[in-house]
């Protein structure tokens, strides 16, 4: 859906989480006005600043301050529920306070299949969705270089894209609605097998005398390199620290909507499946608020198991 409504003067910003508040402190710092909101009302009131006010009252009032409002949530179940008021209150919703004209980023990892609906519903009311995820993690948020994947109609990414660049480094527009976030999963898959693939690696090399340290250069300077092995063995896992301030739920819950992608293209998958089956397994052992890069603590605890020796 195309809009010739201009840019406007206030941009609403709801969920201010790990990604979510430094992506808001970007846009600040660029000059935009913001009226921010959080589930945890203390988040929005700590964020106030020169350039931005904590919303009063219901998510609606952002609606009917801001042309452009993003949202930066755990889900699209969340996501939902906030636009639509699914959580039983659809009066006080951030879509009854939207008018026409008005533009929703969604730069939350959402299913597609769900965004593509949510998309249908909007645009009866006049409203454009995008959706924009990300990918960098918190210190490139802090740094406003996130890659940013958007979907939706090529003249509503165009105007947006100053937003958007205040947040990213790099923004590529996927195509239709939905791709922004069908990419994202899928580039999570790819990130997670990465992962799990070096975190088996270094194991069989330890217990095979190599010291695990040596693995990784070695990683690192030949062919099985990847993001894993050059930004996370060192600083998170052989350092035993885990605190790359992504979980290992979200990165579960990435990998399942990966998996629909698959599903709903009608691709086979074999080992998007069984990635999805350890991350699943780790997430209910060690909780999805453990760090991503504990899901080799799980592959360790398969190793010990008794029975395994």
């Amino acid at each position: 859906m195309t809009s010739a409504a201009p840019v406007p003067g206030k941009i609403g910003f709801i969920g201010l989480g790990k990604m979510g508040d430094p992506m808001a402190r970007r846009l600040a710092a660029a000059g935009f006005r913001l009226v921010v909101a959080d589930a945890d009302r203390s988040r929005a009131t700590r964020f106030v600043s020169g350039n931005a006010d904590a919303a009063q009252g219901s998510v609606a009032d952002i609606g009917r301050k801001c042309g452009i409002v993003i949202t930066m949530l755990p889900d699209g179940k969340a996501v939902r529920e906030v636009v639509l008021g699914e959580a039983g209150a659809p009066g006080e919703s951030l879509a009854a306070g939207l008018p026409p004209g008005s533009v929703l980023i969604d730069m939350s990892s959402s299913s597609p299949v769900g965004t593509r609906e949510l998309g249908k519903i909007l645009s009866g009311r006049g409203v454009a969705l995008l959706d924009a995820p990300v990918s960098g993690g918190v210190r490139k948020a802090q740094e406003g270089a996130l890659s940013i994947m958007v979907g939706g109609d090529a003249a509503t990414v165009e105007r947006c894209k100053g937003v958007l660049s205040a947040m990213g480094r790099q923004i590529f527009p996927t195509g239709p609605l939905g791709t922004g976030h069908a990419m994202k999963a899928l580039n999570n898959y790819v990130s997670a097998a990465g992962l799990i693939a070096a975190s088996e690696a270094v194991m069989a090399g330890e217990r095979f005398g190599l010291d695990p340290a040596v693995v990784v250069d070695i990683l690192n300077a030949s062919s099985g390199k990847n993001n894993s092995t050059e930004n996370k063995f060192r600083p998170f896992i052989l350092s035993r620290a885990f605190s790359s301030g992504f979980s290992l739920g979200l990165m579960a819950k990435d990998i399942r909507i990966a998996m629909e992608v698959a599903e709903a293209a009608g691709t086979p998958a074999p080992l998007g499946h069984r990635c999805m089956e350890v991350l699943n397994e780790a997430e209910g052992k060690l909780g999805g608020n453990s760090d991503h890069t504990e899901v080799i603590r799980y592959l360790e605890g398969i190793v010990a198991a008794p029975g395994r020796e």
